[in-house]
């Protein structure tokens, strides 16, 4: 506090202390009647109907049998809502109705005895927005009508469920539905709550789900509700699930205004806590202005006239306009009307409202402004003694000759139009302005910080590349100077060996040297002819021999090349192309990531990310960092916190990149993906897994036409994906490409008599078996026959398999309750095992014989038995098919107690990977299966006539 001496201050602190007060309790009135229009004011969409008595919490507020907000049970007498909700109403004025799911059908009614508004509500801003509603009598609990309980401690997890309720519009604009809706949404990060919007706080709790889901108009004061206690109170939102967050009061943040209300009665407690506040406010001087003198009801400034100040018994000071009208609108208790700031009974003295006294320290301090005025009340330009007005509704400045009554006022209960002194608009305009500067300049504090730690982060990638470049150099320098070493100890190599002969030749021409000397010392002295005769022959000898010694065994020619080879360009080739600089210009905020195909329990699934650049452009090289992080959506449970699904990143090098992983299980998941440490623009990117396996193409119906059937039972496909299907009632063999098109027909002898009942793809084309012929043919993939042979001891057979790399051809005979095993000439090599009902068999990626009846055994390509797979559905069932995948996956169709599923299992073990149960395009009496090399499967759906091709893996 300054020590500004004020003349008024010492004896009359406490009602300047009372009207600060007052002040707070006025911002609850602001824009009373567009608060209740204000296109932010939410409203739900995208819910499902509740069941009959499924929220017996919930309230619908009513004005004259119109619903118009929701609320919810506190107690016997209270209820809570929205203060946005309460505005323009007297205590008497709203209707709750309880225990009803419908509007058009009666509930228990019950009439409002007191409206209570939190004191600090701004309309503007829409800040403490929550209001309490006592009913006229005590609400009868039953099976439809119970209470809500409040929360014990501040909500703060985070992704997690919480449930709406409500009469909201379920699109917008739209009308209001019959029947009461809810939805499960997920409340949000407060971190990114607070980012949505500068008006929301610490006392706010947000929610968002995708688009189209969420609260709308209608929904406003209505319960959200998590783990049996409301923690919030519908408040505002981006009409109407757009994407956007949706706002809702915090309840724990008001826990104990709640408490301190709902425990007392007609608002004593609030009064107390009014004498309280009182106690503990101080002004200072300096910092009073104008704003202190304005009726808290009207917000009109205090003047001589109509808004002369008044002073009621409760020490409350109120425009003597606004008390008029009050007192006019009284109809419950004559003579008589209650304080709008404190709710006491004020009795009305008998000359009228205008003979209640004056306020005169709220008279002084106006004596005082004016003298210390500093600023002009804005006067309009042609009725220049009249005060300029702001209508807040039509967003016009006037003054009330100029309209000439149209904006004259508004009376109780009016949402039209919200009228104040211009002067007083523009300070709040003012105010709203600095604090979205305030805001703005926070955001871009925000966008500096983000901009100054990327430019750490860019010097010390600069520092990294800078050590690597001196490293690889290096290691580069320490490579030549090896090089230029190893040339140099050749060159002395290659001088040192010369030398070494060089020197030997010479060491040998001075011992000849010598030696001749030798031969001549004393000869002057030698008198014997034949002695000089000899040594003449001697020297004779030796002179030839230094003839041999006169030419140097060696030269002295040693040089060094580099053009010998073209080693010398191609190390200056290698020097211009070694290292790159590589950066990017992509801007995380603006990459997009999207789910490819719907995501399937334990198959691959994938998402797609693609890059953008600053410039909004899409990038078309790759080399980004992407990191990826998938885990459970409802990670608040500590056993899901740091459950991390394995995923990998591949760079498509065009700009995109795909995130590939298997969802474990059928449940909600959270994929944060982040382009250089920072996250994406759809961030997180939030998927449900489903455990239904539908088909991704459905070909053929009953029939004999191109694209029909007529008990298709088998299906076979070759080297080049073309499929084959055995179209046994038509006796023909139909053909499609992998995209299930129609490409031709086959026909033959050996698929007359609409008895062919299994198919297999040789090395020169097909090969099938006819079970009422008994004969097995080979034809070529336009229908010419190849071969064909039977068998004496066939009785029933029905499957056929064909073994490339043996050229073994399998047949399964239900008769004999065996597999034959042929050469390719037909000539009969062994038989396999003793089967009950055989149905199918097929062969393993290396040579294993695979039969199927209720259960899957494997035995070697020589017959003998490996393993058995699927043991417990022994007797409970059987399989229509089999076949084998690169990878040594096994999949079978089968059928249990009217249940037909596709099952694929693990070769050498006998897991079941996965199951297919196409729930939405069920099986019936699903037949034999052939697989594609792009992990799908073709499987015959003999019941529907049809085939049906599925992602498996």
């Amino acid at each position: 506090m300054s020590n500004c001496s004020c003349p008024f201050r010492s004896s009359q602190e406490t009602e300047l202390k009372m009207l600060l007060l007052l002040c707070v309790f006025a911002a609850a009135a602001i824009l009373q009647a567009s608060a209740a229009s204000i296109n932010e004011i939410p409203k739900i969409v995208g819910g499902t109907a509740a069941e009959d008595g499924q929220y017996p919490y919930q309230a619908s507020l009513r004005y004259k049998n119109r619903h118009f907000c929701g609320g919810s049970v506190l107690n016997e007498r209270w209820i809570l809502t929205a203060a946005h909700c309460l505005q323009s109403f007297n205590d008497s004025g709203i209707t709750v109705v309880l225990g009803t799911n419908t509007l058009d059908k009666s509930g228990d009614m019950y009439q409002s005895e007191k409206v209570i508004s939190h004191p600090k509500y701004s309309s503007a801003l829409i800040r403490n927005d929550i209001g309490l509603i006592k009913l006229d009598k005590d609400i009868v609990f039953g099976d439809k009508v119970q209470p809500i309980g409040l929360p014990n401690e501040n909500f703060s997890k985070v992704d997690y469920p919480a449930v709406l309720s409500g009469w909201g519009t379920t699109s917008y604009p739209g009308q209001t539905p019959n029947e009461l809706n809810h939805i499960q949404l997920s409340v949000i990060d407060q971190k990114q709550c607070l980012n949505a919007s500068y008006r929301i706080t610490n006392d706010n709790i947000c929610t968002l789900n995708k688009r189209g889901e969420g609260a709308c108009h209608g929904d406003s004061g209505g319960p959200l509700v998590a783990d049996n206690a409301q923690i919030g109170i519908v408040s505002w939102g981006i009409p109407c699930a757009r994407g956007r967050p949706d706002v809702f009061t915090r309840v724990y943040s008001y826990i104990d205004w709640i408490k301190d209300h709902i425990r007392t009665r007609l608002g004593e407690r609030m009064v107390s806590m009014s004498s309280m506040l009182v106690e503990t406010v101080s002004i200072n001087y300096e910092d009073f202005n104008e704003s202190f003198l304005t009726c808290g009801t009207c917000l009109c400034v205090y003047d001589g006239g109509e808004h002369t100040p008044k002073l009621l018994p409760c020490s409350h000071t109120v425009c003597l306009h606004c008390l008029t009208r009050i007192a006019a609108s009284q109809t419950r208790e004559t003579g008589a009307f209650r304080c709008p700031i404190c709710r006491e009974l004020i009795t009305i003295p008998r000359g009228g409202v205008p003979a209640l006294p004056p306020s005169f320290l709220v008279n002084q301090l106006l004596d005082l402004m004016s003298r210390q005025r500093r600023e002009v009340i804005p006067k309009c330009s042609v009725h220049i003694n009249q005060e300029l007005l702001f209508c807040e509704t039509c967003d016009t400045v006037f003054c009330t000759v100029c309209t000439g009554g149209n904006h004259a006022g508004t009376s109780p209960g009016c949402t039209e139009h919200t009228i104040i002194p211009f002067s007083i608009a523009i300070k709040r305009m003012s105010e709203i302005l600095l604090y979205k500067a305030n805001e703005c300049i926070s955001k871009l504090t925000q966008a500096q910080d983000s901009v100054t730690t990327e430019l750490q982060r860019l010097e010390a990638s600069t520092e990294r590349c800078l050590s690597a470049v001196d490293n690889e150099f290096a290691d580069i320098i320490a490579k030549i100077e090896r090089r230029r070493t190893e040339l140099q100890e050749a060159v002395a190599a290659a001088a040192r060996d010369k030398k070494h002969v060089l020197e030997e030749q010479h060491a040998l021409i001075e011992a000849e040297k010598n030696k001749v000397q030798q031969e001549c010392e004393g000869l002057q002295y030698q008198v014997e002819v034949r002695n000089i005769t000899q040594r003449i022959g001697s020297l004779s000898d030796q002179l030839d021999a230094a003839s041999a010694l006169s030419e140097p065994k060696e030269n002295a020619f040693i040089t060094f090349e580099f053009n010998h080879n073209n080693a010398l360009s191609q190390l200056e080739e290698a020097l211009n192309n070694l290292g790159r600089v590589r950066s990017s210009t992509t801007l995380p905020g603006l990459c997009r990531a999207r789910l490819k195909d719907p995501a399937i329990v334990r198959l691959q699934a994938s998402v797609i990310v693609e890059t953008v650049d600053y410039h909004g452009h899409p990038r078309n090289v790759g080399g980004d960092l992407i990191t990826a992080e998938l885990t459970l959506a409802d990670s608040i449970h500590p056993e899901n916190q740091s459950s991390n699904i394995e995923a990998e990143v591949i760079d498509l090098e065009n700009g995109t990149y795909e995130v590939l992983f298997r969802p474990p299980s059928a449940s909600r998941y959270v994929l944060k993906i982040s382009v250089f440490e920072r996250p994406i623009k759809d961030y997180p990117l939030f998927f449900d897994a489903t455990e239904h396996n539908e088909p991704v193409k459905i070909y053929g119906k009953q029939g004999h036409g191109k694209d029909e059937f007529h008990q298709p039972v088998a299906v076979a496909i070759d080297d080049d994906s073309m499929i084959y299907i055995l179209d046994t009632g038509n006796s023909r063999i139909k053909v499609l490409n992998c995209d299930l098109e129609f490409q031709r027909h086959i026909t033959n002898e050996g698929l007359d008599g609409r008895s062919c009942t299994g198919i297999s793809v040789s090395q020169q084309g097909l090969v099938v078996v006819n079970w009422r012929t008994r004969k097995v043919t080979e034809l070529s993939t336009l229908g010419d026959t190849i071969k064909s042979f039977s068998h004496n001891a066939f009785k029933a057979p029905i499957d056929v398999s064909v073994d490339r790399s043996y050229g073994h051809i399998l047949v399964a005979d239900n008769g004999q309750s065996c597999v034959f095993v042929f050469d390719s000439d037909g000539k009969i090599l062994f038989q396999v095992g003793t089967f009950k009902q055989i149905t199918s068999v097929t062969v393993g990626p290396n040579g294993e014989i695979i039969v199927a009846d209720s259960r899957i055994q494997v035995f070697s390509a020589k017959g003998d038995f490996s393993e058995e797979i699927y043991a417990e559905g022994k007797g409970k069932g059987t399989y229509g098919g089999l076949a084998v995948d690169s990878e040594g996956r096994i999949l079978g169709s089968r059928t249990e107690k009217g249940r037909s599923i596709i099952q694929v299992l693990k070769l050498g073990g006998g897991n079941i990977l996965t199951e297919i149960d196409s729930y939405s395009s069920k099986l019936r009496r699903p037949s034999r299966i052939a697989v594609l090399p792009d992990n799908h499967l073709v499987v015959v759906d003999l019941g529907n006539d049809c085939i049906k091709k599925y992602r498996y893996w």
